[in-house]
């Protein structure tokens, strides 16, 4: 058995690279940055932060999704794959790339604010600053659930619920 699943959250480095085929079919690609933080050792030695970049493959709807939301400094989750392939460049030197085929993400905010699609009400420049639009919805009121209450137990002489003598087999519609 073995098993092939990487999982990563970073920053988007660049708006998406989206390129089209027939049927209307898409493949975006992406590069990922996570970062490790710096720390400093018990013996004093700083060990610096360390950032890896990762190329991210999105192929059919998260293509489109990506195409429409992932803008860059997106915070993304994402869940997939690790798949290595070659290439041989224009002076014949076989090259190699480790890409990430995503096959599930999450969105989860960006830096500086939330990713936002056309259309969506922008941030407004007004005095002292830019602040973001007052969303046009209303926040659900919630209730509070029922106290729960314990089920009564059935008593010991009732009769089982087929009305069938208590250890008789009685055939079912049931397949199984």
């Amino acid at each position: 058995m073995s098993v092939n699943k990487v999982i990563l959250v970073g920053n988007v480095g660049a708006d998406p690279d989206v390129r089209y085929f027939d049927n209307n079919n898409r493949v975006a690609n992406v590069r990922l940055a996570t970062t490790e933080r710096g720390y400093t050792l018990q013996n004093g030695t700083q060990v610096p932060e360390r950032t890896e970049w990762h190329n991210l493959v999105f192929r059919y709807g998260l293509a489109a999704t990506v195409e429409k939301y992932v803008k860059k400094g997106s915070q993304l989750y994402v869940e997939g794959k690790i798949r290595t392939r070659t290439y041989d460049d224009k002076t014949g030197v076989r090259r190699y790339v480790t890409e990430i085929y995503v096959d599930d993400m999450q969105m989860l905010g960006r830096r500086d604010q939330q990713a936002q699609p056309a259309g969506a009400p922008q941030p407004q420049q007004q005095q002292g600053g830019w602040q973001q639009a007052q969303p046009q919805y209303q926040q659900p009121q919630y209730q509070q659930p029922a106290p729960f209450v314990q089920p009564q137990s059935p008593a010991i002489n009732a009769e089982p619920y087929d009305n069938a003598p208590y250890g008789e087999d009685k055939a079912d519609d049931l397949p199984f």
